[in-house]
């Protein structure tokens, strides 16, 4: 039986609903102390709808993290099995190693096997928010998506925010006038979760149930404190469907949803394109902040080229990169088993380091505070031969000493000035500092 979610509002207890009222909580005091920023400022930025904290009440076990513009850029993890592979250890194995690698949030995409337990697992076990797209369960449990209910639909969010999701993936902005753009596209759909209601709708001849029940969406997130991440169901998949109609008139219905949420004291961020060239990039945040007022931007890469299967890893980095640097506030990972399969642990790995040097770079171009302390560290210490401290400040740092150590390790100074790609009569480094340079006035 579906929740009885249409039941008088309840006071919100959201992280909005507390900034509009002019007050700090716990979790707001922690990000700004993370951030190097003001309380009152985090207060602010969340009072307007620019930065969003997602922490559902029942995650206890969750450490406060932002996203947004005053923030450091964030980077997400998808794990997740599917109806092929299913085991919860690997997951929880998943969610170590993304915490481990720095991921500050984590999405649970699962398709497959016992879902609430898979999902409370990992809620239990995580420090970083959640992250769900709730129909791929609604999907799992009926036949077909034509089989999908608004009832169905709205029992499984509520369950999820029941749960401790602190943030889902609502595709609530494609809608039936859309579907004909997209049919105009080389690809399509690519995204699941659109794809399953463009069925919905093709077969009934009706609108978006998630459109049509979004007061009742809203008004379990504003019950758990919940930050929706309104899908993009009509990303791009492709180059040549980038920045198309149809992606930007499901972004303009997304603008619609965030005010309607925001009245609602209901947290909103907006996810963007998949794949986009280069040169659409600064394009497509501009748009993007302006129809959806200037909500928190959570993108897939972008990927800027289709031709790397087994390296889109790197496509998306590039992507990644630019679009933050543009003002993109989350980047989506993607790992080097993009549109070839289910990431294991070594790809889920190489994703999130691929993704969190995208992150840091633009934090370094946007020239946040602080952001290039880490890189002057590591030029200082590579000036002083100092190897341990190189690899306590890598990104990898089991990756740095492994490659460091399997070199040709005979071929460096045996005082540990220098390493096997130049050796100590070449390295250029060493020879600058034996200049006399008291000779040279």
């Amino acid at each position: 039986m579906a929740p009885d979610v249409r039941a008088p509002a309840q006071p919100a207890a959201t992280q909005r609903y507390f900034a509009g009222r002019g007050e700090v909580t716990p979790a707001m005091r922690q990000v700004a102390s993370k951030e190097g920023l003001a309380p009152d400022l985090v207060r602010a930025e969340i009072a307007a709808g620019r930065l969003v904290i997602p922490a559902n009440v029942n995650h206890t076990s969750l450490q406060p993290m932002a996203i947004g513009a005053v923030a450091q850029v964030k980077i997400n993890a998808n794990i997740g099995n599917s109806t092929v592979r299913s085991d919860i250890e690997t997951e929880l194995e998943k969610l170590r190693v993304s915490i481990q690698y720095g991921a500050d949030t984590v999405m649970d995409l699962s398709t497959g096997g016992d879902l609430d337990a898979i999902r409370t697992a990992i809620i239990q076990a995580s420090t970083v928010p959640i992250g769900t797209v709730p129909i791929y369960h609604a999907a799992a449990l009926v036949d077909r998506a034509e089989d999908l209910t608004a009832d169905l639909l709205l029992s499984v969010i509520e369950r999820q925010a029941q749960q401790g999701v602190d943030y889902m993936t609502i595709h609530c902005g494609l809608l039936q006038r859309h579907l004909p753009m997209a049919r105009k596209r080389l690809i399509g759909i690519v995204s699941r979760g659109g794809g399953l209601m463009a069925q919905w709708m093709a077969h009934h001849h009706r609108e978006n149930p998630l459109y049509e029940c979004y007061d009742d969406i809203l008004e379990i997130a504003r019950r758990y404190d919940v930050t929706l991440s309104l899908g993009d169901g009509l990303r791009p998949g492709c180059l040549a469907d980038a920045s198309d109609e149809a992606q930007f008139a499901e972004l303009a219905t997304l603008g619609e949803l965030t005010v309607r949420a925001w009245e609602k004291d209901v947290q909103v961020m907006i996810e963007g394109p998949g794949h986009v060239p280069m040169d659409q990039i600064e394009m497509n945040v501009r748009k993007q902040k302006e129809l959806c007022h200037e909500a928190p931007f959570y993108t897939l890469g972008p990927l800027v080229t289709d031709i790397a299967p087994g390296y889109d890893h790197i496509t998306s980095a590039i992507g990644g990169a630019m679009i933050a640097w543009y003002g993109a506030d989350m980047l989506c990972y993607v790992t080097p088993k993009e549109h070839l399969g289910l990431p294991d642990l070594e790809d889920v790995r190489i994703g999130i380091v691929a993704h969190k040097l995208a992150a840091h770079a633009a934090d370094v171009a946007r020239g946040r505070a602080g952001a290039r302390d880490r890189d002057d560290a590591m030029a200082r210490a590579r000036v002083a031969f100092d190897w341990k401290a190189q690899f306590s400040l890598a990104l990898d740092p089991d990756m740095a000493r492994s490659l460091f150590h399997g070199a040709a390790s005979d071929a460096c100074a045996e005082d540990g000035r220098a390493c096997s790609m130049c050796g100590p009569k070449f390295c250029p480094m060493r020879g600058f500092q034996e200049i006399n340079w008291e000779k040279q006035s």
